[in-house]
């Protein structure tokens, strides 16, 4: 049987790749990385790989997967044991919420602070339009936070929710955002997860003139 692979694009800009490594990490699917560079012929190969031209996708015992969600409910169904999901059903059902909203919103959020794991600003001019996500996301995690009692958002151990919104930690460290002591704590931790750890100091070592791939950052 091959080795399940991931194709991902840059690991300092990519928050898509970022989230997919970090579910497979949380379900222990040991997974052999496929860097895509951004050029025509590799752009032509990755429309095949993945209609919706973003990464990551999986690829395992015969399925390919390409969507953030659905690789964590796939690896969820794979490894039920892993505790990707709280088992609470309530619990549960505010992950999966959670998850889709950072999957599908923050557009404005995602313009004006894209993912540069290079660099950390000590201050940077925030666009008016992006507050009320930033706002948004700051009321999630506390809430979160507040109920199940941290550190990560759904008590001790990391869940989905906080491979989703690990990208957005590592936004607001990059950019000096200022968040409240819940916050700030958050993403502190997440900074300290052994696979963020991990996939940190390998986006340090690639190369400067590494181009991000996705339509999205």
């Amino acid at each position: 049987m091959s080795k399940p692979t991931l194709t991902i694009s840059s690991k300092t800009y990519s928050a898509w790749s970022l989230r997919g490594w970090l579910l497979c990490r949380l379900a222990g699917l040991d997974v052999e990385l496929l860097p895509v560079p951004n050029d025509a012929s590799n752009r032509a190969e990755l429309l095949l790989l993945s209609p919706s031209v973003l990464v990551p996708r999986l690829t395992h015992n015969g399925m390919s997967v390409w969507d953030t969600l659905a690789i964590a409910e796939t690896l969820n169904e794979m490894f039920p044991k892993a505790g990707m999901f709280p088992s609470d059903p309530v619990a549960r059902a505010h992950c999966r919420a959670i998850c889709g909203e950072i999957h599908s919103g923050f557009s404005n959020l995602r313009s004006a602070l894209p993912m540069n794991l290079k660099v950390r600003h000590t201050k940077f001019p925030i666009f008016s339009g992006a507050r009320p996500d930033i706002e948004r996301i700051e009321t999630i995690w506390q809430d979160c936070l507040s109920r199940h009692g941290g550190p990560f958002l759904f008590g001790a151990r990391p869940t989905a929710a906080d491979a989703m919104y690990a990208p957005v930690t590592q936004r607001f460290l990059t950019y000096a955002v200022a968040l409240s002591p819940k916050s700030a704590a958050y993403c502190e931790t997440i900074t300290a997860w052994a696979p963020m750890a991990e996939w940190i100091a390998a986006a340090q070592a690639e190369p400067e003139d590494m181009e991000e791939l996705d339509v999205e950052f």
